[in-house]
């Protein structure tokens, strides 16, 4: 079952074994964390139930396995405030919303970097890579940084049943990105968590760090007085 946490963007996930196959996440049995571990609750109250919303086919486990997309709420029901997905099925489950059928095509631009400095991969050490041209697409040792995780990422999509519609290496040395959809309402999202799921899932095998932030790199700034 995953879910995020109290940054808003972290992934968290725990696992659950169940007596049978299941395909309907509205068949499956909610559950419980403590939230005080991902900033989501106080210590003494801690308790955040797991509502499961939807379901993929696990491509790590594999065979009857699935991964499960949450909601969390307080054990009296209430959405967290870390919640979004509620507010949203509200608006998509509306007659009028639902009538128009409304489609998404998501983009997620992302970075891979050397887990020991937090520097993109294919940049030196401390240093800067050559300015943009050929790495945007780009084939090459020295052009195109982790395509066998890209790849990876990609099959694994695939195979949960996540629509995703295509990848690209980007304009930076070490940065990467995928495309979901088209995607109809609230499925969207869905996918894209699922999506970044298993990309997270990914490069913690690889020994890789994956940032979601279009700016991973600080811009220095030098100010020199004359």
């Amino acid at each position: 079952m995953n879910r995020v946490g109290g940054s808003g963007m972290d992934l968290r996930s725990k696992a659950r074994t169940l007596p049978g196959p299941v395909s309907d996440p509205a068949k499956l049995p909610k559950w419980n964390y403590d939230g005080s571990s991902t900033d989501q609750a106080p210590g003494d109250d801690s308790e955040v139930i797991l509502y499961p919303q939807a379901i993929f086919k696990d491509p790590f486990r594999r065979g009857n396995n699935i991964l499960v997309i949450c909601d969390v709420y307080t054990p009296a029901g209430e959405p967290l405030p870390t919640n979004k997905r509620y507010d949203a099925a509200k608006i998509f489950s509306h007659p009028d919303v639902a009538a128009e059928e409304p489609w998404y095509g998501i983009e997620q631009e992302y970075t891979l970097l050397q887990k020991d400095v937090n520097w993109p991969l294919g940049w030196p050490l401390g240093g800067f890579p050559g300015p943009q041209g050929p790495y945007y697409c780009g084939t090459g040792a020295d052009k195109a940084y982790g395509r066998d995780i890209v790849d990876a990422h990609y099959k694994a999509c695939i195979y949960a049943g996540i629509n995703i519609s295509g990848i690209n290496g980007e304009v930076m040395p070490g940065q990467w990105e995928f495309q979901v959809g088209p995607s109809v309402g609230i499925s969207a999202g869905d996918e894209v968590w699922a999506a970044r799921y298993i990309l997270e899932r990914i490069t913690e095998m690889a020994g890789v760090i994956v940032s979601f932030d279009p700016k991973p790199i600080p811009v220095r700034f030098v100010l020199i007085n004359r």
